[in-house]
């Protein structure tokens, strides 16, 4: 570390420090012997990928503690950013510490992957051209993750992007599932085996659901898994309309887990021929699987899709909701992903469909959002007004049942939309 040489300050011999505890002892004497032209302004010490310095034995943290609280925490002068992509760690050391650093984070900053418009914004800044169709498509292999992005070659079809990515023998991303989770988690075993418990049923499962297929105890150390994965993004909880929090369904937010759970596990895409995904795309198992992708897409674009169903300004509670008739009873059960609960008092039962050309609602499926419909009102007894909502990608193909039944009508342009400051 040559603080002398980077700050061109008299007074500091560029040495190698011996400990952490010496290091950040060479920090202070730099802060404090900075130049007069500073000592107005703010100083930012910046600390990348915290987890990777506290290594065994190295007692960075010790160090690190006692810099800030003995020396930074009493300056005015000093913003200290730390950060860090082994979220278990920044967890449990930092924002969960219970030791010197309990209780010091004043303010969290999430960075969480693109949104379909900002992948959009850096494809383009890169020149990748893609269709929004393409796009969606993209992103449900990789989702918003720029380090994954920036592996897109302008060119190519977004299909011929995620064969590169994912299943040529240089693919970014073919070796990249199981050192993902081991470079984030402590425990990352068993934050694997929750995945892949979830990832068996995608349209959601209960806590006690999960652990039964993954075949754990309910208890703390399971809660802190839950928690690890919710933070980082891994996961999503929703609370269903008019349930209480153990009644929470979860599902895999992760759009690359998801992909490769489904495609790049078994021998036959391991061994992959160059051209594969292109192959794939498209047939009927696609179709099925691109279907639950989409919905997860869109669950994690509440906010454009209340903005274009023109109730920005209304407040609004979103949930998902499920019923699951008494074994005995002839009734058929229903799910709907996504219920949006207005101040106004109205509700948006909201379905998704993927498909590459307008969506047609034949007599079958008009019969089923009725029976949804009369189900949710019947079993949650609420007195406010229901709109059927549809969003699908190319938007409706216009024939009676859209005319009769649907409220609200959005496409993939709505999934774009700029979020509001």
């Amino acid at each position: 570390m040559a603080l002398g040489r980077a700050g061109g300050l008299k007074g500091i011999q560029p040495r190698t420090p011996q400990s952490w505890l010496e290091a950040f002892q060479q920090l202070e004497h730099f802060i404090e012997l900075s130049s007069p032209s500073w000592k107005k302004k703010k100083r930012v010490v910046f600390l990348d990928e915290l987890p990777w310095l506290d290594t065994p034995r190295s007692r960075f943290m010790a160090a690190f503690e006692q810099f800030w609280n003995a020396w930074a925490s009493k300056r005015r002068d000093i913003i200290l950013v730390v950060c860090g992509s082994a979220a278990s760690w920044m967890i449990r050391e930092v924002v969960q510490a219970r030791g010197g650093l309990h209780n010091r984070v004043t303010r969290r900053l999430r960075l969480l992957p693109f949104t379909l418009r900002e992948t959009e914004a850096f494809l383009n800044s890169r020149s990748v051209k893609l269709t929004r169709y393409q796009i969606i498509e993209l992103y449900m292999a990789t989702g918003g993750v720029p380090y994954y992005l920036k592996e897109a070659e302008s060119g190519k079809s977004s299909a011929q992007i995620v064969d590169a990515l994912c299943f040529s023998p240089q693919g970014l991303l073919r070796d990249e599932f199981e050192k993902l989770y081991a470079s984030l988690f402590r425990h990352w075993k068993q934050n694997l085996s929750i995945i892949k418990a979830m990832a068996k049923k995608l349209s959601g499962q209960t806590r006690n659901e999960i652990l039964n297929a993954a075949r754990f105890a309910s208890g703390g150390t399971v809660s802190k898994r839950f928690g690890e994965l919710e933070e980082s993004g891994f996961i999503m909880r929703t609370v269903p309309f008019g349930g209480k929090e153990n009644d929470a369904l979860f599902r895999v937010a992760d759009e690359f887990s998801l992909f490769h759970l489904k495609w790049m596990t078994s021998s036959r895409h391991r061994n992959a021929k160059p051209g594969h995904w292109q192959s794939v795309h498209g047939s009927p198992s696609w179709r099925a699987w691109s279907g639950y992708a989409f919905e997860g897409i869109c669950l994690k674009h509440i906010e454009e899709i209340r903005h274009a169903l023109r109730i920005g300004g209304v407040q609004t509670e979103e949930s998902s909701w499920r019923f699951v008739p008494p074994k005995g009873q002839r009734e058929k059960g229903a799910q709907i992903d996504l219920v949006i609960d207005r101040e106004d008092a109205c509700i948006n039962l909201c379905e998704m469909k993927y498909s590459d050309k307008p969506f047609t609602i034949d007599k079958r499926f008009a019969n089923d959002l009725v029976r949804k419909r009369s189900v949710f009102q019947r079993q949650t007894n609420t007195r406010r007004t229901l709109f059927l909502t549809m969003l699908s990608p190319d938007g409706l193909e216009p024939n009676e049942y859209a005319t009769e039944l649907i409220a609200a009508e959005l496409d993939l342009e709505s999934l774009f939309r700029p979020r509001p400051m």
